[in-house]
């Protein structure tokens, strides 16, 4: 079993090539497990400023056709082509792989270091998988090691406890153009987990007057859940924000849901400002709008100039995720190569056992019988104790030996030593 890691993020790539690379996403991970014999198992991540595919493969040597395939299969979706989904891909394997999945979970990799949302996205995306059927026992434990290493980064280090996020930049970026907090007119569009996340933010900070929409139809009741009004679906909404402050869009709509144009008619004569801050990959605000007097656009891209830099967390973090990605990788040698240890275990006690059975009961010696059984496993220890160890440490030489020295151990003569 081989753990692979393909990942593309906004360290290298524009938001603009993520949001493509995403597209249909879960789709891929479906067709690569349904379709490639050699892929037992995928995951996929894909955030605002992410694009991750986890596959398990059965083998090294079908690595490459995985990642040939996974090319392909992302390809078809994107509008690339498969040699340009790959060199968009950084490939990680083992150890490299966990300890770039823990940093993820962890924080360290988002624009904003240390933010939260992350931690979230990472569960989720296991839960699809299953809910897809496409993860595996391999690929379970990876992300909810993943996931206990994001909670041991926040215990030991801080990060992350103050609630750092990309919504709270965002919002810190546009509060400078802002009224009082309680002043601030807000109309808040979408109803998924960001905009939870948004709506939460901007309660923290004071705002009361905030309105809610969706085209979708769910304003309605994500509102009344959380205290606040709802504007219907039917709404103009370009008319709905041309008299407000702050506009905060995470719809994920495929396609801007305020154009430009829309809300340059429905400002004409609004002499207020206007800040928008656009959190979808998509851009549900079509980026034109800066362009439009009184209005100030706060996009990813933003976020991204504005993130804070690496601190001493920050390095103790890193130093965190190393550790545990080397215990987490140890821990898997351990499990992937202890089945050999426990077969020639099995074949010399499970012989004992077996011989010692068939001896007729005048012939059975129970203090005889107790000091085999002791000597069996004292001569047992040493080698099972250099396999494991060495496999622990991924020392392959070291653990052949010691299994073909559990492998010589013959099974006990029961008859001539039992009684």
């Amino acid at each position: 079993m081989v753990l692979l890691s393909l990942a593309a993020s906004h360290h290298d790539l524009d938001l603009d090539v993520l949001e493509r690379l995403s597209s249909d996403v879960q789709a891929v991970a479906s067709e690569l497990v349904g379709s490639v014999a050699s892929v037992s198992g995928a995951v996929v991540l894909a955030t605002c400023n992410r694009f991750e595919l986890y596959l398990e493969v059965d083998d090294a040597a079908d690595t490459p056709s995985a990642l040939a395939t996974a090319a392909v299969a992302v390809a078809g979706r994107s509008g690339y082509t498969a040699d340009q989904v790959s060199g968009h891909l950084r490939v990680r394997t083992g150890t490299e792989a966990a300890a770039h999945l823990f940093s993820v979970a962890s924080g360290l990799d988002s624009m904003v270091v240390g933010e939260r949302e992350i931690a979230g996205q990472v569960r989720r995306a296991l839960t699809t998988a299953r809910r897809d059927r496409t993860t595996t026992s391999g690929l379970e434990s990876l992300f909810q090691a993943a996931s206990r290493v994001s909670r041991s980064v926040e215990s030991r280090t801080g990060l992350g406890a103050t609630g750092r996020s990309v919504v709270g930049v965002a919002l810190d970026i546009a509060e400078q153009h802002l009224p009082d907090w309680s002043a601030v007119r807000c109309v808040l569009i979408g109803t998924g987990s960001y905009a939870g996340a948004s709506l939460a933010a901007l309660k923290a900070r004071g705002a009361r007057d905030i309105r809610v929409y969706s085209a979708s139809g769910r304003a309605g009741s994500f509102a009344a859940a959380r205290g606040v009004r709802s504007l219907p679906a039917s709404a103009d909404l370009a008319a709905e924000v041309s008299d407000v402050d702050l506009v905060v869009a995470c719809s994920g709509a495929a396609g801007a849901v305020l154009g430009v144009d829309a809300l340059a008619a429905a400002r004409v004569g609004t002499p207020s400002s206007l800040t928008v801050v656009d959190l979808a990959l998509r851009h549900d605000v079509d980026p034109g709008v800066r362009s439009l007097p009184g209005v100030r656009l706060v996009s990813l891209h933003t976020v991204a100039e504005h993130a804070p830099a690496e601190h001493a967390a920050v390095r103790a973090a890193h130093e965190v995720v190393e550790a545990a990605a080397e215990a987490y990788e140890a821990d898997r040698r351990v499990r992937d190569w202890n089945p050999a240890v426990v077969a020639e275990r099995t074949r010399v006690l499970g012989g004992l056992e077996a011989g010692l059975s068939a001896l007729p009961t005048e012939l059975r010696d129970e203090r005889a019988e107790r000091a085999l059984r002791r000597r069996t496993r004292a001569a047992l220890h040493a080698p099972t104790v250099r396999a494991r160890e060495a496999a622990r440490a991924g020392d392959a030489a070291t653990y052949a030996v010691a299994l073909t020295e559990l492998a010589s151990i013959p099974v006990p003569a029961v008859a001539a030593n039992a009684h």
